[in-house]
């Protein structure tokens, strides 16, 4: 998918370093006129690739945000178990490409690593939230997660390698970047709370979380 490059010299790359080595806030990296522009390019990727609930394994409960994918390979929640899989598991369609965006997001963070494979974009309303799991479904953990926030500001709980344990809560606003790489790469984490009417990004209240991940070895 197409779209205009962003210029890597205008993210705001101001790294702020958490409890959690290798675990990095950069606070508004994408100023509000990117901000604007990305909204836009997701909702032509949720045009071909639309919003779907995923649910738990076994049980089939719903989880509280519904979600979709880009790029090669998209995450998938239900009683069969999480994956990842090449195509929407409602329209059967291979999931849309990633923007150019958030792949020049990704280089920008992640120099090193490979390229990323999978996007996951997840939609909380007012009341949805994220319980504390690790991001562990992927072949290899030498890639770091990164995370880009939209929308309504949310509380994210960061814990350890082990369940259990102190957290420690971070506010995300909209425009931040987190990475989780390095030791942090496999730290518990969720988010606990959305902050409805911090922001005025979005049409309705919410926050959409954008999950860059590199998922084959």
């Amino acid at each position: 998918m197409k779209h205009p490059g962003m210029d890597v010299t205008k993210l705001s790359l101001r790294a702020n370093a958490l409890s959690q080595p290798g675990c990095v806030l950069f606070e508004q990296a994408l100023d509000g006129e990117q901000q604007t522009a990305l909204v836009g390019t997701l909702r032509e990727v949720l045009a071909s690739a639309p919003l779907f609930q995923p649910t738990m394994p076994r049980t089939g409960k719903p989880l509280s945000v519904r979600m979709s994918n880009c790029g090669s390979l998209g995450w998938v929640a239900d009683r069969s178990g999480y994956r990842y899989q090449p195509h929407h598991p409602v329209t059967g369609k291979p999931w849309p490409p990633i923007p150019d965006v958030l792949t020049t997001v990704w280089h920008a963070v992640a120099p090193d690593a490979p390229v990323p494979e999978a996007c996951l974009i997840n939609w909380y309303e007012p009341e949805a939230k994220m319980g504390l799991h690790q991001d562990r479904d992927e072949e290899m953990f030498d890639a770091p997660v990164v995370s880009v926030s939209l929308g309504d500001d949310a509380l994210f709980r960061l814990g350890g390698t082990t369940r259990g344990g102190k957290t420690e809560g971070i506010r995300l606003r909209s425009g931040d970047v987190l990475v989780l790489g390095g030791a942090s790469r496999l730290a518990f984490h969720g988010v606990t709370r959305i902050y409805p009417g911090t922001s005025t990004l979005l049409d309705a209240p919410g926050r959409i979380n954008l999950t860059l991940r590199r998922v084959t070895a």
